[in-house]
């Protein structure tokens, strides 16, 4: 693996968007910060299982069935039998981004400049045929490696007096928030980790009726809760981590509060996967009770070599 540069350093060539890292890799690599995943970083963090218990980190397809956020199709099982023997199939079609999902390198670009990963551009992915950038890349190896839980939430409510905090409000989680839940944990950070926040969305969800949640589908685009957008923020990842994941719909604050938005730089510019709608309310039961806030992570996204974003079938391993 090429050694990281500093975030200073970025753009890595002159005329590339913002803070972008393209050729960092190889020209035409398809992993990104993916290759931060060495045999000997995810052979470090197989050390992370002790007890064997393991924790879906996956939000139930269908979870949205009744309120889609971001107006996206919601899941469909066609389930039918086969006689005249006693068998069963069944069709599935969703939108990969409706529940747990992993943002692919297809998924979202720089906007001004109209360019994806590595200088790929919209008409590049439609030619027919075409897998460049696709998610399927990942499935090879999988994301795997050692994963950080920071519980924001829990942390917000524990501060005297609370942190008020609406997952469903446009506002920004300070970087200084996330590194104090970091220290009140005494969670350690390793170059490579997987990093996942939980800012309280599935947890708000869950608690809202069926009206409170058509409400707030019905608003477009949809406030939501998220890290903060900030140089800050993104020295802080590109310094240490090879994915990033959360249980909130955009990872970062939505609408954004700049002129560029997170997911044009970490996608577009360095190949970061993002993870959203992650269900991290086990995980987080699991850390309280142990107070271990790391895990061996394992995720094979669905090898569809032209995919734009895939369910995760992620497992949190202690």
């Amino acid at each position: 693996m090429t050694k990281s540069p500093k975030y200073s350093d970025l753009p890595l060539n002159k005329g590339d968007p913002f803070r972008s890292a393209w050729g960092l890799y190889g020209k035409d690599d398809q992993l990104g910060t993916l290759n931060r995943l060495t045999e000997d970083i995810v052979l470090e963090a197989s050390k992370e299982i002790k007890t064997g218990t393991r924790i879906s980190l996956n939000w139930p397809m269908d979870v949205q069935n009744k309120t889609p956020f971001f107006n996206r199709q919601v899941f469909h099982q066609n389930m039918y039998a086969k006689p005249p023997r006693c068998v069963n199939d069944d069709v599935w079609t969703f939108n990969t981004q409706s529940s747990s999902q992993w943002d692919g390198l297809r998924h979202f670009a720089y906007q001004k400049e109209k360019r994806f990963y590595g200088d790929v551009t919209l008409e590049d992915i439609h030619t027919p045929g075409s897998t460049v950038n696709g998610v399927g890349a990942w499935s090879e190896k999988g994301i795997v490696g050692r994963g950080i839980l920071i519980d924001y939430y829990s942390w917000a409510q524990n501060q005297d007096p609370p942190i008020p905090h609406d997952a469903f409000a446009t506002s920004s989680i300070p970087l200084e928030h996330l590194k104090a839940a970091l220290a009140a944990q005494g969670t350690e950070i390793r170059f490579g980790d997987i990093l996942f926040t939980r800012t309280g969305f599935v947890s708000q969800y869950t608690s809202k009726s069926d009206d409170e949640l058509k409400t707030l589908a019905a608003v477009n685009p949809p406030g939501m809760a998220g890290v903060e957008q900030s140089e800050e923020m993104l020295e802080w990842i590109w310094s240490n981590f090879s994915a990033v994941a959360g249980d909130q719909p955009s990872f970062e604050c939505w609408p954004t509060q700049k002129e560029w938005m997170m997911h044009e730089v970490l996608l577009a510019g360095w190949g970061c996967p993002i993870g959203e709608l992650f269900d991290l309310e086990k995980l987080s039961e699991e850390c309280k009770r142990t107070g271990r806030y790391s895990f061996f992570v394992t995720s094979e996204v669905c090898n569809v070599p032209s995919g734009v974003a895939s369910p995760p079938n992620i497992l949190a391993i202690f």
